[in-house]
């Protein structure tokens, strides 16, 4: 076993490729033993990319028509200071709606519903380890989990639709822990079942759908908790599973 001292700084340094050649392969090494952060910074990086698909093409479109200035006003002194004085008022408004329209497309590109599928795509593949507590464990595997949310968490049994419980991990979320619980059908299909603590916990949602590339997500807020199931199946076969388990969830 390796004996390196690795911190979540030179983690966070080595996704950012910032890490010297030696020092990165320090951390590679370190990795190797332990899947579990290797499939966290494994989410992390997918993230990333995700978002940088999202908003690169942006850099690269030319400014609107509208806000150009034709270049024969730039030769009257009074016109010019005007069109300066216009330019500065104009590009603060425009620069808070851009700002407001960035900050809520960050929020959305990272919003949990693409959390749960970047999970889904992380762990689902694993054949030794998919799981940190497997499902012969359940009773640890709830208390475990429930004691880090800081909330009562139930397991949905999906026996009746073809699928077992194989176990559980825990996840770092946006807004703290997050609990994983993960299925396996007969043919070894596998589905997971990403739960957060919900911060307003008045509110309750309906069911909402959103595609992930091949990753189908089902989410929900119900209570103290958020629901996110994804899959790569036939999206009413996902419906189907994910009303069995909102409807266990809720006698």
């Amino acid at each position: 076993m390796s004996r390196t001292v690795v911190t979540e700084a030179d983690l966070q340094a080595f996704l950012d490729g910032a890490l010297p050649a030696a020092r990165a392969a320090e951390v590679e090494a370190y990795l190797a033993e332990r899947p579990e952060e290797a499939g966290r910074l494994a989410a992390y990086r997918e993230q990333i990319a995700a978002m940088r698909r999202e908003f690169d093409p942006v850099l690269d479109e030319p400014p609107p028509q509208r806000l150009r200035i034709p270049r024969r006003y730039w030769m009257r002194p009074l016109a010019r200071y005007a069109a300066v004085a216009a330019v500065c008022a104009l590009g603060g408004v425009i620069g808070w709606h851009l700002h407001a329209y960035t900050t809520e497309q960050r929020a959305e590109a990272g919003s949990w519903p693409r959390r749960a599928a970047i999970a889904h795509v992380v762990y689902s593949p694993e054949v030794r380890h998919p799981v940190e507590v497997g499902a012969d464990q359940e009773a640890h595997l709830v208390t475990w989990l429930s004691k880090r949310l800081g909330t009562p968490l139930k397991v949905p049994n999906l026996g009746e639709l073809g699928y077992s419980l194989v176990g559980g991990r825990l996840l770092p979320g946006d807004r703290g822990p997050v609990a994983q619980f993960m299925y396996q059908d007969g043919k070894g299909q596998r589905l997971t079942l990403y739960v957060r603590v919900n911060l307003d916990d008045s509110r309750e949602t309906a069911f909402r759908f959103a595609q992930e590339q091949r990753v189908g997500v089902f989410y929900w807020l119900d209570g103290k908790l958020g629901y996110a199931l994804s899959g790569e199946v036939d999206k009413n076969e996902l419906l189907r599973i994910a009303t069995a388990v909102y409807r266990q969830l809720n006698p």
